[in-house]
């Protein structure tokens, strides 16, 4: 979807990705010398490298009313953000026929800071955007499927990268107040100093929620960030603090909503909960020369959460036991620091008469995890340790990327990605521990056609990959003292699972004041990553082939008035048969979005966006599954000045009752004589408003 900023100012060109941004074309080719301005007419058409790509402007954003930090990226086409938990924890995201549970399989980055934690305590490429801030945003680039060869782990179904402004207008204040006890204080600006600018953020964030037991969210969130020059033209430097703690209502079984047991926005464990915290800092550097683009970057994090869940209530207490004095709740413990960079060169050149740009980049992680752990508790106190591992992980990738402009309406990019990990895991039981190596090759390919009437056609076929937690690598006993298999033999996990993409598409803007882009998928991933509810874990499954047609439309019909109307639909199905069923539990099947932003010449804008977010299957024969749903936001500002705005959000405008998550496995109650298998849910919240004061100074 191309960006609204392409409308109001002239977009310049660039190469894509960590090394290949701020250049314009030649003969459709990215240079690096020259900058020209396009109309809105031909944004993305000659300069991407396929149908399903784009940019979304900080804007865009502006007017898009949230709920949560992370809904920003409901801003790529088709991709859903949802919630089974407090707000503190990462959300659950859906896109291109994926339940993505907390980001494995969406690559996701911050000024060139990857995002997505491979063996995490609460999921594979655990992906927590809780400390976004949204006023800050810039821009997000995101590309679906495995292409871009500057993207290595979990960008299966696709990657996004993310970029914070490096300067603001003006300064500003905004407070915002809703129901449920919401409140949020927002103060950030920015100002020269010495030869540079320096980005200052500071945020309070506070709920009760509508949940019956108080969420006590208490969030903090603080950025600075100095920088001089431009993305493609010097540097900056970043560093980011944020914390939070929260009481979390999980989902509960339809049983006990049925029976009045719980109510609707009630809770059987009202001990749930968690506490994160997350620290960085980062440096980002760039240099543009004729015909050339120097990138580099280097960053380090630390990161831990400590989280408590009970998704089974009484069965495992029950089994043990025979009573239901302690419950099910356990806790997730991750604790590490992140290190790693990368460098990167473009050239802009001429291959027997043709134009061509070659990049060539590196990058490097390391992941030294001091804690990463599944405990027993109750009432938030250790009861025992299921499972205790010291791991350090790390990557190296290198790749390298060719565009060529072979014919005037002829283009093609080729790519090609090495990897090669090291998964180092000192487990509390020595016979899961261990070391592994392992190294996956990518290839990639995009043939582009035209344009021809201002349309222009792709074709794409490439590999990716995502990794699997370095302790289902390395374990050979199952650990877990809850489950009849314990300390029975299990079979190690591949440590890198292999994706393929093949991809036909189109973008057109013959229509006008309307961009039409139109792809069809498929995906092949050698190995699924299923949610087990009752453990809170992931666990390898099968093979899986997924395919797809998604279209997004972009229209202006007037000057003050756009309009982004998009859908998709998705066919998910395990490759081996079973008399269970090939149906992927959670897998996405429909989505469709409609959004509409007036900016008119007087005091008032807004935005409006309606979101469905259809069935999925909840158990493999498709015998079980869960309700579609329909949201629609508003938001409304008045400019009472030129520095003061005020707006008002009201979310889930209609109320409607529809759940955010569903999952379908075995739980007990306490006074149940057995295990039942259940549909479990966690609401959408109900209708929420929300009053805010921005001031500008």
């Amino acid at each position: 979807m191309p960006s609204r900023s392409s409308i109001r100012r002239p977009l310049t060109l660039g190469l894509l990705g960590m090394a290949m941004s701020g250049s314009a074309l030649a003969g459709g080719v990215p240079t690096l010398d020259t900058v020209i301005e396009i109309d809105y007419k031909n944004t993305l058409i000659g300069t991407a490298s396929s149908a399903s790509e784009g940019t979304i402007s900080g804007d865009d954003l502006a007017t898009r009313p949230l709920l949560r930090p992370a809904e920003v990226m409901e801003a790529v086409p088709g991709l859903i953000v949802s919630q089974h938990s407090g707000s503190g924890k990462a959300n659950q995201y859906y896109l291109r026929g994926f339940n993505l549970d907390h980001g494995t399989d969406f690559a996701t980055s911050l000024m060139s800071m990857p995002l997505n934690m491979p063996t995490h305590g609460h999921g594979q490429g655990y992906l927590d955007l809780q400390f976004l801030i949204p006023e800050l945003i810039d821009r997000i680039q995101y590309r679906k499927g495995p292409l871009a060869a500057d993207v290595g782990d979990f960008a299966t179904a696709g990657s996004a990268a993310i970029d914070y402004k490096r300067a603001l207008d003006t300064p500003f204040v905004d407070l915002t107040v809703g129901a449920d006890g919401y409140r949020r204080a927002l103060a950030a600006g920015s100002h020269r100093a010495g030869e540079g600018t320096l980005l200052h953020a500071l945020e309070l964030t506070g709920s009760d929620g509508p949940w019956v037991l108080n969420e006590d969210l208490s969030k903090r969130n603080a950025l600075l960030r100095y920088s001089q020059g431009s993305r493609d033209h010097g540097w900056s430097v970043s560093a980011m603090a944020y914390a939070s703690s929260w009481n979390a209502t999980d989902q509960v079984p339809q049983r006990a909503l049925a029976s009045g047991q719980v109510s609707r926005f009630g809770n059987l464990d009202p001990t749930d909960g968690g506490k994160t915290s997350r620290y960085s800092l980062s440096y980002e550097w760039a240099k543009r020369g004729q015909n050339q683009q120097q990138r580099a970057n280097a960053y380090v994090v630390d990161s831990s959460l400590n989280l408590w869940s009970n998704f089974t209530y009484c069965l495992n207490d029950i089994a043990a036991n025979g009573n239901c004095n302690r419950g099910d709740q356990f806790e997730q413990v991750d604790r590490r620091q992140v290190y790693g960079g990368g460098v990167s060169q473009a050239w802009q050149m001429t291959w027997r008469g043709r134009p061509t740009e070659l990049t060539v980049g590196l990058q490097g992680r390391f992941d030294d995890i001091g804690e990463v752990a599944l405990n027993t508790s109750s009432k938030r106190l250790r009861t025992g340790t299921i499972r205790r591992d010291q791991v350090r992980e790390g990557n190296l990738g290198v790749y390298v990327e060719q565009k060529i402009q072979w014919l005037e309406k002829f283009r093609s990019v080729v790519g090609l990605r090495g990897d090669a990990y090291r998964f180092d895991v000192n487990s509390d039981r020595a016979i899961n521990s261990g070391q592994r190596n392992a190294q996956i090759a990518s290839p990639k390919l995009a043939l582009i056609f035209g344009p021809w009437r201002q349309t222009e056609y792709y074709l794409q076929a490439s590999s990716g990959f995502h990794s699997n937690d370095a302790r289902g690598v390395t374990s050979r006993i199952n650990p877990d003292f809850r489950d009849p298999g314990f300390l029975t033999a299990t079979e190690r996990a591949d440590p890198l699972v292999r994706a393929r993409s093949y991809e036909l598409g189109l973008r057109t803007a013959i229509v006008p004041n309307v961009q039409t882009s139109l792809a069809l998928w498929q995906l092949d991933l050698a190995s699924e990553l299923l949610f087990i509810g009752d453990a809170g874990t992931t666990e390898a499954s099968a093979p899986s082939r997924r395919r797809g047609i998604e279209l997004a439309n972009y229209w202006t019909p007037t000057k003050q008035l756009t309009l982004d109307v998009d859908a998709a639909l998705s066919k998910a199905r395990f490759r081996n048969s079973s008399p269970g069923g090939r149906l992927i539990p959670g897998s996405i099947e429909k989505t469709a979005s409609v959004s509409a932003t007036w900016n008119g010449s007087g005091a008032w804008s807004g935005g409006m966006r309606l979101r469905y977010f259809g069935p999925r299957p909840l158990i493999e024969d498709g015998s079980v599954n869960s309700k579609s749903s329909t949201l629609t936001n508003l938001q409304m500002t008045y400019a009472a000045t030129q520095q003061l705005k005020l707006r008002l959000e009201v979310l889930n405008v209609f109320d409607r009752k529809v759940s955010d998550i569903d999952y379908f496995y075995e739980s007990q109650l306490a006074g149940e004589a057995a295990p039942v298998a259940d549909l479990h849910t966690h609401p959408a919240e109900p209708r929420t408003l929300r009053a805010a004061i921005h001031w500008s100074f």
